[in-house]
């Protein structure tokens, strides 16, 4: 209290380091890695709106004016209910009939019907889409096992995406870090011929020589993590050759100035940056203003069921996403507030700190 909000990157040291690391144990997706974030994006919002400008000309200006996105196949209700067979349920495929999307239950889809899916996106000009079939039985095995039959289920999801729209479609695998290694290595390879896009968290990421192997033993990209991600680890990352994509979440990771120096680690090893956003309104803006401003930028994650969705009961504004691509705000700041009268609401809960 009392210090300028504006000498962020001293704010940064002392929560990340001094007090976040020393005293709140070592970097994670913790809760206090979370805190640390929002601060830190709050600061980065103050400093724009102080200076007149938009993040993304705080940090250089654009490299491009707006990149592709793909969108993550998750439900209205996904991070907000049990997790526990979340995506067991099938549907019968429609067929001739073409099922209604305006609900944007991907996540059903991705079992139930996933060429109806892929085509609801590609009529939407976005052509990239994330999906984790092979979850569930993760979740039964402990990840140490995956029956023939379970993995031709998984791997049917795939077929039925490639059948329908065939290579206009990049597919991303999700695993979870659910997986050990064995096992991601089954199912790698069981996918080997249809050249999916990336594989994403394919084992508990703090095992590097696992993460190192499993990037070995298959012929597809590996992005990571969203589970694990300050510089420290990506660092770890890149020297053992054991991720292609940098794909972290600025509100899990220490905010925007973390983020920046990772895109500026892996852009001195030459890997691209695609930042994670299954959160909120707040991590897409603050992650569309770096993905556009950084050399090394490839692609940008988004949920329509959210951007469509909750997203806009609680900011002002978002990101323009048009035609598969996002462009970030130009107003100063961040580029969005909370929605007037917001913390009003009947169904919000507030709580105040004061000192």
């Amino acid at each position: 209290m009392g210090k300028s909000p504006l000498d962020i990157e001293r704010h940064h040291y002392a929560l990340t380091e001094t007090v976040g690391n020393r005293f709140a144990g070592y970097p994670s997706r913790s809760i206090e890695m979370r805190g640390n974030s929002a601060v830190d994006l709050a600061l980065w919002d103050l400093f724009g709106k102080a200076m007149g400008q938009p993040i993304w000309r705080l940090l250089g200006g654009l490299c491009r004016e707006k990149i592709r996105i793909y969108n993550t196949c998750a439900s209205a209700d996904y991070n907000r209910v049990a997790r526990d067979g979340a995506n067991t349920k099938t549907v019968e495929h429609g067929g001739a009939a073409k099922r209604d999307f305006t609900i944007y239950e991907d996540l059903e889809a991705q079992m139930g019907a996933p060429e109806d899916l892929a085509l609801s996106l590609l009529e939407e000009g976005v052509k990239g889409m994330k999906i984790w079939p092979f979850d569930v039985f993760a979740m039964q095995s402990g990840g140490h096992h995956i029956s023939l039959e379970d993995l031709r289920t998984g791997v049917s999801v795939i077929e039925r995406i490639r059948k329908a729209v065939g290579d206009k479609m990049d597919i991303m695998m999700e695993y979870h870090a659910l997986w050990r290694l064995p096992q991601i290595c089954q199912i790698a390879r069981a996918l080997d011929d249809f050249d999916v896009y990336w594989h994403e968290d394919p084992v508990p990421m703090h095992r590097f020589d696992d993460l190192e192997r499993f990037k070995q033993s298959t012929t597809g990209r590996v992005t990571g993590s969203e589970n694990l991600g300050t510089k420290t680890w990506y660092i770890e990352a890149f020297e053992r050759g054991a991720i292609d994509v940098a794909h972290f979440d600025l509100c899990w990771i220490g905010g925007l100035t973390e983020g920046r120096k990772i895109a500026a680690i892996a852009e001195a090893y030459e890997r691209p940056i695609a930042p994670h956003d299954c959160v909120g309104p707040v991590t897409l803006a603050a992650s569309t203003h770096l993905v556009c401003s950084a050399r090394n930028g490839l692609i940008q994650e988004t949920v329509r069921a959210f951007t469509r969705g909750y997203y806009r009961d609680i900011a002002t504004e978002l990101p323009l996403i048009e035609d598969g691509f996002i462009t970030p705000t130009s107003t100063p700041g961040m580029g969005l507030d909370l929605v007037p009268g917001f913390t009003k609401r009947a169904d919000a809960t507030v709580r105040r700190s004061a000192v």
